[in-house]
């Protein structure tokens, strides 16, 4: 558990505190610090719109300004490595799992979740359409040769995609393998003017979708599911970084007020992401 130390009289004591005496703490001690907190997150909860509705209310709450770093999943954990950022909200498991392993996160909550998938050209060149195996899907879009737009950022995404892949038995490469590097939003774009397909979670695809010529091709395979985890730098490793507002973002989000936040961000009638800290 991470240790912070606190100034009682002008004497620092450095105490194991558990979350809960942190957020209570927090109340306290935060309007004496800078008011800032740093958060590397990933392209979809930006390019969604998400963070715009569930941000300000937490800014007005505590006082503390987000500064939002959106950026892929890899990079935003290797900020958080790096000692650069106070906490992390990023959609990949395995390298949520291995940052809080590794030492550099602590206290990873799940937030909510949506799903993958795989949009492309109404005219459908690839005939994918309908199918529920993504990796067949994937698989027919290369033995065809289709354009296919990939992340390339070592994203949530980028790694999802990746997975598929490989189970299909592919190294995909080759002109119609366009790799990007960069985030959602701008290879959902380039997917459209190139007629391509991708594989995209379903948030930002549907903040977009009006904007774009690309439909949902291939959906519902149960390895496409997204869940998004929030993860507080460890202070342990890094004395400078506001463990104490990290913490209460974490709270924030998982709060019942913050759940139904994220539960009722809809785009076009749609949800777009649905809740995992607070069950209905």
């Amino acid at each position: 558990m991470p240790s912070i130390k606190i100034l009682i009289g002008g004497i620092g004591i450095k105490k194991e505190i558990g979350i809960a005496l942190a957020l209570c703490l927090a109340a306290v001690l935060l309007p004496a610090q800078a008011g800032r907190l740093r958060m590397a997150t990933t392209t979809s909860t930006e390019n969604s719109g998400l963070l715009a509705v569930l941000l300000p209310p937490f800014e007005a709450k505590t006082g503390l300004k987000v500064n939002v770093i959106a950026v892929g999943t890899g990079q935003a954990l290797k900020l958080g490595e790096a000692g650069d950022v106070d906490v992390v909200l990023v959609h990949a498991r395995a390298l949520e799992d291995k940052f809080v392993a590794d030492g550099y996160g602590v206290n990873r909550r799940d937030v909510m979740h949506n799903d993958f998938i795989v949009i492309g050209p109404p005219s459908d060149p690839a005939g994918v359409k309908g199918m529920k195996d993504a990796v067949a899907a994937l698989k027919r879009v290369a033995d065809r040769g289709a354009i296919f737009v990939s992340r390339g950022d070592n994203s949530g995404t980028h790694v999802m995609e990746q997975s598929l892949w490989k189970a299909a038995g592919l190294s995909p490469s080759g002109r119609w393998y366009r790799e990007a590097g960069q985030g959602m939003g701008p290879v959902i774009t380039m997917s459209s003017d190139l007629q391509g397909y991708t594989l995209a979670d379903r948030g930002t695809y549907l903040s977009m979708k009006d904007k774009v010529r690309l439909a949902i091709l291939v959906e519902g395979d149960a390895r496409l599911f997204n869940p998004y985890g929030i993860i507080a730098v460890n202070s342990d490793k890094f004395p400078h970084v506001n463990y104490l507002a990290a913490m209460q973002l974490v709270a924030w989000m998982t709060s019942v007020e913050g759940q139904e936040i994220i539960g009722g961000y809809k785009v076009g009638g749609e949800v777009l992401f649905f809740p995992d800290a607070v069950t209905p």
